[in-house]
């Protein structure tokens, strides 16, 4: 069953919607070669949020430490603590809507 990854930190969402195009292709084929199932970002005015979906929670971990242009990324937001990274499993309630 896969697990969906919230990854939340304290910068500008701005400048992470000014990355560079190739940055995040580059990130993106990398995800998609570790399994990424879905993603997105969110942000406020003052916080970004990436929501994920993984096939479970190594796959995003070996990617994450396969990836220093996401660290190159927040610190471009101004990012200057470590995100909160969560993963989270649905739960069986019979309820899911798609």
């Amino acid at each position: 069953m896969s697990v969906l990854m919230t990854l939340r930190v304290s910068g500008d969402p701005k400048a992470v919607e000014a990355t560079e195009q190739a940055v995040l292709d580059t990130i993106i084929s990398r995800a998609k070669e570790h399994g990424l199932i879905r993603h997105q970002f969110y942000g406020t005015d003052k916080e970004v949020l990436v929501v994920d979906e993984w096939p479970d929670q190594d796959s995003f971990q070996r990617f994450f430490d396969a990836s220093p242009e996401i660290k190159q990324m927040m610190d471009g937001a101004g990012v200057t603590a470590p995100p909160q990274i969560d993963f989270w499993r649905p739960l069986d309630m019979n309820d899911s809507v798609t």
